[in-house]
């Protein structure tokens, strides 16, 4: 009995091996790409849209995995196939980087410009002690209304 298991054992292990080989590297998921790919005709990804393209690409990404492909070749594949305007966010390289940068070079020179603009504004305003002098017609006014005050 016990030789019967080990020998099943043996078995298993003998035909697992060729099959876990299949696929030497991790493999991707249709989910984990859904959201990085864009639907053409719809421009949006492929997780929010129900358009006839997007289910022929989530069925040619489904191939691919079945192929064991690694997320960046079906991301490559895509690319050859669609263009670059597939992909969901743009490639970090060369030209594209700018899609990038800009945005934080934005953001940084809004802050300074928002920095320099406080800063003046609190400079602007007249120390005290040296408030400008007044209309003297207006003078005399506030001066008679204080004495029938008293």
């Amino acid at each position: 009995m016990i030789a019967k298991v080990a020998a099943l054992a043996a078995a298993a292990l003998v035909l697992a091996g060729p099959a876990a080989a299949a696929c030497a590297h991790p493999r991707t998921s249709l989910t984990y790409l859904e959201g990085q790919i864009m639907c053409p005709t719809c421009h949006t990804t492929l997780d929010q849209s129900d358009a006839p393209a997007a289910r022929r690409i989530e069925r040619r990404i489904q191939v691919l995995i079945d192929r064991c492909e690694t997320a960046d070749q079906i991301r490559a594949d895509l690319v050859r196939n669609f263009g670059a305007g597939i992909l969901a966010a743009p490639p970090r390289k060369g030209f594209d980087l700018l899609a990038w940068w800009l945005p934080l070079g934005g953001i940084v020179l809004g802050a300074l410009l928002l920095a320099l603009g406080v800063w003046r504004w609190s400079r602007v305003r007249a120390p005290e002690g040296h408030e400008p002098p007044l209309d003297p017609e207006v003078d005399a006014h506030i001066d008679e209304l204080l004495a029938e005050l008293d």
